[in-house]
């Protein structure tokens, strides 16, 4: 009876605990993303304060691309083939080399709570690209498109006089290119999406895409010597490669591999919210209340938008 007993408390244990690692680790993965990619704005703010954003970016994508794929060399990982190449390469040029890599660039000039916002409204860009491809809206996202629009009014009423700085309207420019990147990134990875392994995939596009921007920035001779690079910049970058480049791209496959679409989508609306308010108390970047409003309607009319669109899939 005793041994009965210990064999059904067991199993009882063995269930909780394979419910809880099916549940509760991937919500640890989506909390995990949800703050520390937002906190990546914080880091690459200061980490462009005293060296150039695109060999900063490269240095990142440089440093974490080894990483992982030391790891799979380590294993002993079979390599892409064919096709899987082309895919890699444009998605390390469009998500990496160019979105990353502008996205970085723009927040040398703007805020990093504004280019968080601006970078979580790549979705509207997802349906303007599928409108012209042809493809027809529905009522719900040409509202929610609507609605961020009217959002984004509101958070740059405050910056209206910003934009008389031509530093200030290039950031702006650099960050929404980045987003439009990232967008098209996005569409390609649906469309083209390979059996190889994600974690593999992403150290070789970070790999390709250093080395992209190191040719930009040696051929544009904005480097700056490794030597002087300051401490603080080391430190940004350090922390960029372990928990935005490194863990928080494995939480975040992790989460999408497991978790539906609804509830993985909200880092999207979590990550600017992180930024504006660190950016605030580290930075003493303005927290006003047309920030506040603004963004808030501009995240609501994305979940309209991400809502439709995923509604469309089904």
């Amino acid at each position: 009876m005793p041994n009965q007993i210990y064999k059904v408390k067991a199993k009882i244990q063995n269930a909780v605990s394979s419910k809880v690692n099916a549940i509760g680790l991937p919500i640890i993965a989506l909390c995990w993303v949800c703050f520390f990619w937002g906190t990546t704005w914080i880091a690459s703010k200061e980490g462009v304060r005293n060296m150039p954003a695109l060999q900063l970016a490269g240095i990142r994508q440089f440093i974490g691309g080894s990483l992982y794929v030391g790891y799979f060399l380590y294993k002993k990982a079979p390599w892409p083939k064919g096709k899987q190449w082309k895919t890699i390469i444009i998605l390390s040029i469009l998500n990496f080399a160019l979105s990353n890599g502008l996205s970085t660039w723009g927040v040398k000039y703007i805020s990093s709570g504004l280019g968080a916002i601006i970078n979580a409204v790549f979705p509207l860009w997802i349906v303007i690209i599928t409108v012209f491809r042809g493809e027809k809206l529905v009522r719900l996202a040409v509202f929610g498109l609507i609605v961020s629009f009217g959002g984004v009014c509101v958070i740059f009423y405050d910056h209206l006089n910003d934009f008389i700085n031509p530093d200030f309207r290039f950031g702006i420019l650099l960050s929404i290119l980045s987003t439009i990147s990232w967008a098209f990134g996005s569409l390609y990875t649906k469309k083209k999406a390979a059996t190889f392994n994600p974690y593999f995939s992403l150290g070789l596009q970070m790999l390709i895409s250093s080395t992209v921007l190191f040719t930009i920035t040696g051929a544009t001779g904005t480097s700056v010597p490794i030597s002087s690079i300051p401490a603080n910049s080391w430190w940004a970058i350090a922390y960029l490669v372990v928990f935005g480049s490194v863990l928080s791209f494995i939480a975040y496959i992790y989460m999408l591999q497991r978790l539906p679409p609804e509830i993985n989508s909200i880092y999207a609306y979590v990550n600017p919210i992180v930024a504006v308010l660190l950016g605030a108390i580290i930075f003493g970047e303005p927290l006003t209340m047309a920030i506040a409003i603004g963004g808030a309607v501009t995240l609501g009319g994305l979940y309209m938008v991400n809502y439709s669109i995923r509604k469309a899939r089904m």
